[in-house]
């Protein structure tokens, strides 16, 4: 890494730990329901919206109600997203005449966008209507994003709740997270983007002639309130097939340093709400910094590993080195590098660059990431609640080594939550390599394989690592817009998603019950260096337990392959 890299790497760990505490501040007034500067415009509003659907947002629902409304909430909004997608060509805003989308990759589409993944197994602009943009897709990632926020709010309210019956209303944590927190920051954000060169319109796509005379077709549309809220609500679903690596999406180095920040910025200051709300600031940090120092070594092993390239090229005489291969010569590697890490530490798949293309350990470090079940920093949400999953292993193993209940914040973890805990984690190591088996055997999964050996291994676990852990980034090279791929992918999706909110959602509601205890001489501190130390090594060690084997086989073998000089055709 250069000076100036550096530079940048810690100047996007400053700004990113500057602003967890006033967004921290300002989201813990808004899901308590007190009066903040957005109240007088936004309150009206907030009240005709619960009257209209019937709620009562003062309701303080139990662990099994808050989930049943959730889970009900998706299904309509799955069934709204695949309906526009297939009436898209008699729907007006459909100005190059896009056609239905077929089933399967209607249904593919719905699902992605319903769990937060946004994975593409399509190109948008050559696909999709403005209106299908904007209404199916870009209105959920609004949606989906408050629904995984919702769910990180509910949890940490009932950690910091003593003998508490319910965890919050759905409707209204849903509703507060997209009036007061969403909508005002995704604003701000696109009018930023629209100074930096993103465009907005509902022009006809443009007819132009290049500089050799042929014919080129440019797309045009609604584009950066589309990118705001994909990378604030980490959804990475681009209006773009190629995604944040389109000028119309990411035209300038400045756009680019900012479109990693927003990624981190809700998972961010959610971790500074966990520890506000629990009354210990010093464990919001310390998860914070645990968060931090994955993401380091992260970006560390990836940008060295494009750095130091293919020794291929060495031998046959390259200039450089350096792995340019599948990169945007505006951002260069390390912006590849770090968006790269970024994107996979967060439930995001926005991409400035082709993962398919980085070098075996440049490519091992997003799959590994998303492995690790986003958990540096993570999804909106998603990250809180999965690393919640991990401290409450954490606290168990180390109450298991002083031969004392294990606590944690004064509650006692029991066999109840372990056993939420570990269905989560269960159901994700399942989906995963079940999923990736499936596709390696199956004639219909290999017909799509781009790359021989190692590498077309790597293609097919990435997708369902990708698609389990809500990502949507993509390693490429597979021709997934099939029955097979697309149908497999959104199960996956779906496992991902549910299977892991819904039990820690369960974990909300026994731990709002308990009562709290006074810490004594043998209770584990999760404040210091001890925790996060022990709670990295829990992370990095269940990662490792469930996942080295399938990246033997994958990104690892292809290192030791390309070292050795060996060429596929």
């Amino acid at each position: 890494m250069s000076v100036r890299d550096t530079l940048q790497l810690v100047l996007f760990l400053v700004i990113l730990a500057v602003s967890a505490a006033p967004l921290g501040i300002y989201m813990d007034h808004v899901f308590d329901g007190s009066k903040t500067f957005l109240s007088p415009l936004f309150g009206p509003l907030e009240r005709l919206i619960y009257r209209l659907i019937g709620v009562d947002p003062g309701e303080d629902q139990p662990w099994s109600k808050y989930a049943i409304h959730l889970l009900v909430f998706s299904a309509v909004s799955l069934a709204f997203t695949y309906a526009v997608l297939r009436l898209q060509q008699v729907l007006p805003l459909n100005p190059a005449g896009q056609g239905p989308v077929v089933p399967h990759l209607a249904f593919n589409t719905a699902m992605s966008f319903t769990t937060n993944t946004n994975w593409q197994s399509y190109g948008g602009e050559s696909t999709m209507s403005y209106l299908s943009q904007m209404v199916a897709l870009a209105l959920h990632n609004f949606l989906s994003a408050a629904v995984g926020i919702a769910v990180a709010v509910a949890l940490i309210r009932s950690l910091a709740r003593k003998e508490a019956k319910g965890i919050g209303n759905f409707w209204a944590d849903m509703v507060r997270c997209n009036l007061y927190v969403l909508l005002p920051l995704c604003f701000i954000y696109a009018v930023f983007l629209l100074s930096q060169g993103v465009i907005q319109n509902y022009l006809p796509y443009q007819d132009v002639l290049t500089l050799e005379g042929a014919k080129q077709t440019i797309a045009l549309g609604p584009v950066a309130s589309q990118v705001a809220i994909k990378m604030l609500g980490t959804n990475g679903g681009g209006f773009f097939n190629a995604n944040a690596a389109h000028p119309y999406e990411n035209p300038t180095a400045l756009s680019n340093f900012v479109q990693m920040l927003s990624i981190f910025l809700i998972p961010s200051a959610l971790v500074y709400l966990l520890g506000r709300k629990v009354k210990n600031l010093k464990h919001g940090w310390a998860v914070w910094v645990a968060m931090a120092l994955v993401f380091l070594v992260g970006v560390m092993i990836c940008t060295h590993s494009e750095y130091q390239g293919n020794p291929i090229y060495t031998k046959l005489g390259c200039s450089t080195a350096a792995n340019m291969e599948g990169k945007e010569a505006r951002f260069g590697i390390f912006g590849s590098t770090l968006f790269a890490t970024v994107t996979t530490d967060a439930s995001c798949g926005a991409v400035n660059s082709m993962h398919d293309s980085f070098t075996p350990l440049g490519g091992l470090v997003p799959l590994v990431n998303i492995m690790l079940s986003e958990v540096i920093f993570g999804g909106v949400g998603s990250g809180l609640y999965g690393m919640v999953m991990f401290i409450i292993l954490t606290v168990f193993i180390a109450g298991l080594m002083v031969g004392r209940t294990p606590e944690y914040l004064g509650k006692k973890i029991e066999g109840r939550e372990v056993k939420y805990t570990m269905l989560a984690m269960v159901v994700m190591a399942l989906s995963i390599l079940g999923f990736t088996a499936w596709g390696s055997l199956d004639s219909a999964g290999l017909a799509a394989l781009g790359n021989p050996t190692g590498h077309g291994f790597s293609e097919i676990l990435y997708a369902y690592t990708s698609a389990t852990g809500n990502n949507g980034s993509a390693f490429a090279g597979l021709s997934t817009n099939t029955p097979f791929w697309n149908l497999t992918l959104a199960f996956a999706m779906f496992f991902g998603r549910f299977f892991m909110m819904i039990p820690m959602l369960a974990v909300a509601g026994s731990m709002g019950k308990k009562r709290v205890h006074p810490g004594g001489e043998g209770t584990f501190p999760v404040d210091g260096p001890l925790f996060v130390g022990l709670l990295i090594g829990v992370i990095l060690l269940v990662g490792a337990l469930t996942f080295f084997p399938a990246l033997s086989l994958g990104p690892i073998a292809e290192h030791f392959d390309m070292l050795r000089g060996q060429f596929y055709k």
